[in-house]
């Protein structure tokens, strides 16, 4: 009897902490580097253009959801609002660290033939694939599954060429629950770990 009682404060304890008032929480998006890219001036030149990311996800106002035993759903926003943009913003950064000057492109359409007639020396686009945290709740705690996929097309004027490369990158945890700090701490590690990977070989 004594070890069913306490079975059941157990459970009791975990419905409450998985319990959860619901809303909506922005997960504010960080980049800093953990490796240095000292070949990357060398790849990309010293003029890079960013054109416009392209967020192909079916549903493009979320990256992500806690789903408690009991209580609303939370949802994840990205910070700055639209997560291309964030990223952008993001990626940005990292080349004027290098020497590389960057500057926006009104848009690219990422064929071979155009390259050519770039006036930078490098062009740079990504699509979003996936970009995505999810909790799923439990009687013995949360279930916890990220998943990011970027498509990174780096036009470069030198070699006439196109280099298109996917970085996949998913991760698995178990959890109390997923709070905002969680889920943000979660995807900004996969994030620097997919970039640290592009940056340090381009192509």
């Amino acid at each position: 009897m004594k070890s069913l009682r306490w079975l059941s404060i157990l459970l009791l304890g975990l419905i409450m902490l998985s319990c959860s008032r619901g809303g909506t929480y922005r997960l504010y998006l960080r980049y800093q580097p953990a490796r240095d890219f000292p070949t990357l001036q060398e790849k990309v030149g010293l003029n890079l253009a960013v054109a416009p990311f392209k967020d192909a996800r079916p549903d493009t106002l979320y990256i992500g959801l806690y789903a408690p035993l009991a209580g609303s759903f939370s949802y994840f926003r990205s910070e700055p609002l639209v997560l291309e943009k964030a990223l952008t913003d993001l990626i940005s950064q990292v080349p004027s660290q290098y020497g590389i000057k960057t500057v926006a492109a009104p848009s690219w359409d990422g064929q071979p033939d155009s390259v050519n007639e770039l006036e930078t020396d490098s062009i740079l686009m990504i699509e979003i694939k996936r970009f995505w945290i999810e909790g799923n709740a439990g009687p013995l705690g949360t279930d916890i599954k990220a998943s990011i996929s970027l498509v990174f097309h780096l036009g470069v004027k030198k070699e006439k060429k196109v280099f298109t490369r996917n970085i996949d990158l998913e991760r698995k945890m178990k959890d109390t629950r997923l709070t905002p700090g969680l889920a943000e701490q979660t995807i900004n590690r996969m994030l620097t770990e997919i970039l640290d990977t592009y940056f340090s070989n381009p192509y």
